[in-house]
C-alpha cells in the first residue's frame, strides 16, 4: 500500500466527510479509493471501445404500450450472446422496470444498450459498465462444471 497526502479546503473536506458518512465509509481512505476506481473505470470505458465489460442496462417502460414488451424481448433474444440474465419488476399497473445483466465486447454491449434505450416507450434507460480482462484460456474446473473463461475487473 502506498501512502499519499492531499490537501483540501475546509468546505470541500466537510462535504467529503458528509459524503463518506452518508455512504457508510469507515474512513476517508476507503472513500477516496472507491472514487478513484470509479473515475478510472469511467474514463477507461469512455476512451476504449475495444475490450470487454460486464454491467447492466436498466430501464422503465409501459407494458401497455403496443407491442413494446414483445419487441424488447426480441431485442434481448437477438443479443443472447450479450444478455446474461434479465430481472423484471412490476412497478404499478402499467410500468415495469427491467435490468439486463450484460457481458461481452464493450462496443457491442453499448450498441445493444442503445438499441434498447432508444426504443419508443422506454424511459429512464441507463447503462452501467465495468471494464474487465478476459482470460484467454478456456478451461474446466472438473466434476461437470463445464468449460468457461474468467473475467476480472481492471481495478
Amino acid at each position: 500500500m502506498e501512502r499519499i497526502t492531499i490537501s483540501l479546503d475546509k468546505e470541500l473536506a466537510e462535504e467529503f466527510d458528509w459524503f463518506s458518512k452518508q455512504h457508510g465509509y469507515l474512513n476517508r481512505s476507503e472513500a477516496i479509493r472507491d472514487l478513484i476506481r470509479q473515475k478510472l473505470e469511467t474514463q477507461r470505458l469512455e476512451q476504449v471501445e475495444k475490450g470487454y465489460c460486464v454491467g447492466t442496462i436498466t430501464y422503465v417502460y409501459n407494458h401497455e404500450e403496443r407491442e413494446l414488451a414483445r419487441r424488447l424481448t426480441q431485442v434481448q433474444h437477438a443479443h443472447h450472446d450479450l444478455a446474461v440474465s434479465t430481472l423484471h419488476v412490476h412497478l404499478d399497473h402499467d410500468n415495469c422496470l427491467e435490468t439486463v445483466v450484460v457481458n461481452g465486447p464493450t462496443k457491442q454491449v453499448r450498441a445493444f444498450a442503445d438499441e434498447v434505450i432508444a426504443r419508443p416507450g422506454v424511459r429512464h434507460g441507463k447503462l452501467y459498465l465495468i471494464p474487465v480482462d478476459v482470460e484467454d484460456n478456456v478451461h474446466e474446473h472438473g466434476r461437470g462444471r463445464g468449460r468457461h473463461s474468467h473475467r476480472s475487473p481492471h481495478t
